[in-house]
């Protein structure tokens, strides 16, 4: 059976971000993710993580200048220092909360860096693997739908994979961007299913719920994770269409969604 890990980035928006660890318990996830945890103190993201009972599944590293629209550093030549130092503060907050898995995004690259940008990626994954490795936490890379973006495509980031040649390094597979961008979503997770080490849904199009008005046929891809003996998480990394427990309807077969606790508190 899938086990489902809440994106609370994207889900239990509705509360402060530190109250959705237990909103997403709350509604039956064990598990949790999360996009970028480090507006708040480590100890303090750690200790309601552990008060809600939820495993931490994911988190990016720092992306640079969100704000600037920056979306990672691991391919930018010339930061490779700055790169370094994200990494290190990205570990603290996985020693903290116990996360096993960390997200390295690549970054938007310009004309002028695109170049150089392929060595630079190559390197950067190599030494935070071994940065990670160190600390027990595997080091993940993730094809994104994005204008501008480094890596786009699974059959690229395979070719990543291939290169740097680290036990430490996967594939973290977005079943959204990877149906946006290549398609042929079941025969390439089949083919590559030892390179996976994270997996997340969201509808195309839209990104919103992984359900029935979407393009992609969900039950068919939660069958196959079973039938392949996937036992990673599923992140629920999409936007509701209105809120998120009304939305959680295509996660009732796995006993997600409102419970009785709720139910209640809401009367």
């Amino acid at each position: 059976m899938p086990r489902f890990a809440a994106n609370v980035s994207m889900l239990f928006t509705e509360v402060p971000f530190l109250d959705r660890f237990v909103a997403a318990a709350d509604a039956g996830f064990s598990g949790v993710e999360c996009q970028f945890p480090y507006h708040h103190d480590s100890n303090e993201v750690a200790d309601k993580i552990a008060m809600a009972g939820v495993t931490l599944a994911l988190f990016n590293a720092p992306p640079g200048d969100f704000a600037a629209g920056e979306r990672g550093l691991a391919a930018i030549p010339g930061r490779e220092s700055e790169f370094r130092e994200s990494v290190e503060v990205a570990l603290n907050y996985a020693d903290m909360t116990e996360c096993t898995r960390l997200h390295i995004m690549a970054g938007c690259i310009s004309e002028d860096h695109r170049t150089r940008a392929m060595d630079t990626y190559l390197a950067n994954l190599a030494e935070a693997a071994d940065m990670a490795q160190a600390a027990g936490v595997q080091i993940l890379i993730e094809p994104l739908s994005m204008p501008g973006y480094f890596l786009t495509r699974p059959d690229q980031a395979l070719d990543i994979l291939r290169r740097v040649e680290h036990r430490n390094l996967a594939l973290q597979y977005d079943f959204h961007h990877a149906q946006r961008m290549q398609g042929n979503l079941a025969e390439f997770f089949e083919n590559n299913f030892a390179s996976i080490g994270h997996v997340q849904v969201a509808g195309v199009p839209g990104r919103h719920e992984p359900d029935k008005l979407g393009e992609i046929n969900w039950n068919f891809i939660f069958d196959m994770l079973d039938a392949h003996g996937y036992d990673g998480w599923v992140g629920a990394e999409y936007n509701p269409r209105g809120g998120t427990l009304a939305g959680l309807g295509w996660a009732k077969d796995w006993g997600i969604g409102v419970d009785a606790k709720l139910a209640k508190k809401r009367r």
